[in-house]
This record gives C-alpha cells, sequence and structure tokens, in this order.
C-alpha cells in the first residue's frame, strides 16, 4: 500500500484571527511535524494543502499575505502545495490527480480545522477508495458557536454562551462519526508506534 500524508491549512491565516487563543491542541504543529518527518524518512508523499478566499479581505485572502503554511513548517521542494477553496481538499484541487500519478492508494489526514476541512477531506477520501487515517491529535480545532449567535460575537461571548459546542465535544463527535465508517482514528504515538 502507498500512503501519503496530506497536511490540510495549516497555515498562518488562522494565526490573525482573535479565535486562535482557543485552539484546543497546543500540540498540533509539533504532532503534525512528527507526522511529516516520519513520511519523509517512510518515502511517503507529503502533500500540502492550504485554504484561499480570494478577493474577501479576510485572513484567507491571498491578497493579506496570510495564506501559507505556519513559520514552524516548511514544505520541502519536490512536495506537493495545493490551494483549495472548498472544504474538502480534492474539489477545488487536482490532488486526485498527484494521488493517482503517484500510486497513492492510502491517505493520513492531519491538520486544521478538525470537523471541518480534515474530516470533510477524510470523508471525500474515503468515498474516493482512500483507506483513511485520521490523526485526531495532529488536528486542531475551536469552539463553535450556535448558529443563531451574533455574526460579531466576541471571543469572550462565545466562551460564555452556554450554547457553544466546545472544542472537546467538536473533536469527540468527528472520531465517533469517522471511526468504523470513513477513517481509522488514531493518535500520533500510536501512528507513528511510539
Amino acid at each position: 500500500m502507498t500512503n501519503a500524508l496530506i497536511v490540510i491549512d495549516v497555515q498562518e491565516s488562522f494565526r490573525v484571527r482573535p479565535l486562535w487563543r482557543t485552539l484546543d491542541n497546543p500540540a498540533l504543529i509539533a504532532n503534525v511535524r512528527r507526522l511529516v518527518e516520519a513520511a519523509r524518512a517512510g518515502g511517503e508523499m507529503v502533500v500540502w494543502v492550504l485554504h484561499s478566499e480570494a478577493g474577501t479581505g479576510g485572513e484567507f485572502d491571498p491578497a493579506n499575505g496570510h495564506v501559507r503554511v505556519v513559520d514552524e513548517l516548511e514544505p520541502a521542494k519536490d512536495e506537493p502545495l495545493v490551494t483549495k477553496t472548498s472544504h474538502n481538499a480534492f474539489t477545488t484541487t487536482n490532488l486526485g490527480q498527484i494521488l493517482t500519478s503517484a500510486g497513492v492508494d492510502a491517505v493520513t489526514v492531519c491538520g486544521l480545522r478538525t470537523e471541518q476541512c480534515v474530516e470533510t477531506t477524510a470523508r471525500v477520501a474515503s468515498d474516493f477508495g482512500y483507506e483513511v487515517t485520521f490523526v485526531t491529535d495532529a488536528t486542531g480545532t475551536f469552539p463553535i458557536p450556535h448558529w443563531d449567535a451574533p455574526a460579531d460575537q466576541t471571543v469572550e461571548e462565545l466562551l460564555a454562551d452556554p450554547r457553544t459546542l466546545s472544542a472537546a465535544e467538536v473533536v469527540r463527535r468527528t472520531e465517533y462519526a469517522l471511526a468504523g465508517r470513513f477513517a481509522s482514528v488514531r493518535r500520533t504515538d500510536d501512528y507513528l508506534g511510539v
């Protein structure tokens, strides 16, 4: 089986958001680094995915300079870097062609956000027939506001709202939704055999 590691949206765009201070997983970047180093050492393909929202003027607008891999990580020159405009890493990119041309039939996914772009990519990859591993502690997310909370809610208001879904609840739900259906859910140490 030929595996590829897909690193999704571990980008500076998230750091400029006030919500960054509520990131549920302080070990996210370190765990992604461990997965990247292991994949490289094992001769596996590493694919980097960035999210872009051109013309929006926000933190995901490339014109603002934040749509780049976080400073602590660096793609190797021969590692594909794709930019997506949808939640999953396949629909608006050539990721499928990259994986097919490399003979990849299994993918390991990690990155930001656990329940959004990483989970969605895992589901689509499974639908496309890839064997999928979801490394939970190499993902990160944030509390989710209630659907009718004000759009301009502050971080403090979000955290004080009893209707807010905590990041821990989000991760737990994601693990339950994926395990045994779309992906094998693992932890970094277990995945690396540590």
